[in-house]
């Protein structure tokens, strides 16, 4: 499968890319920064770009399987990067006939009358507090995407780790308070979506094991 990747050089994009290489899959990898990829390999793919102008964005997902954001807001980052950017890159996908998208963001995008564990609503209550912009636009970016007929795939995850993954992971309606997920794990989710092309056109949540 040839995977176009946008994020490719954040703390979850190097992830992605490492086990989508090492699972045999095609990459062309969607950054700013391509110094940062610590990465030579055949099957890699750089395209040097930026998502939020549109940059390069086209030339990444032409001949591309499937597309995978893992865009996040960092502290120089324009309030509005997943919705802008996001609507860049689903525009590209429209033109160039590619179908399947798996995009992520925060757990505290909510679902309508959705079930919310108590610790969750007290992080959500914390994220509208201390991070109401980047919520907001996350939650903006999952409208965008829902109302497209893309066969897409919005996986909401909690905070994100750094240590040992477990391989393993929960997805689905799960309830989700102060836990960390490991990132390698979120990569190995997504990379599991792709390949049993499930979760389409869901919202579902991740976890750790």
């Amino acid at each position: 499968m040839r995977i176009a990747i946008f994020g490719a050089t954040g703390r979850t994009g190097v992830r992605l890319c490492e086990r989508a290489l090492e699972r045999g899959h095609a990459v062309v990898a969607h950054t700013r920064s391509p110094r940062k990829l610590p990465f030579d390999v055949e099957r890699l793919t750089v395209v040097e770009g930026d998502a939020y102008t549109g940059e390069g964005v086209a030339e990444a997902v032409e001949g591309a399987d499937a597309v995978v954001s893992v865009l996040g807001q960092g502290d120089a980052s324009p309030d509005d990067l997943l919705t802008v950017a996001g609507d860049h890159i689903v525009e590209a996908m429209e033109d160039e006939g590619v179908s399947r998208f798996v995009t992520l963001v925060g757990a505290g995008v909510r679902e309508e009358n959705e079930s919310v564990s108590l610790g969750g609503k007290v992080v959500g209550g914390l994220l509208k507090l201390l991070a109401r912009d980047v919520l907001e636009d996350a939650a903006e970016h999952a409208r965008h995407v829902r109302a497209t007929d893309l066969e897409w795939t919005i996986l909401r995850v909690p905070r994100l780790g750094e240590g040992e993954p477990s391989g393993d992971y929960r997805i689905g309606d799960i309830q989700l308070g102060f836990e960390a997920v490991d990132r390698a794990d979120v990569a190995t989710c997504i990379l599991d979506r792709l390949e049993a092309d499930d979760f389409v056109g869901a919202m579902p949540k991740v976890g750790p094991a």
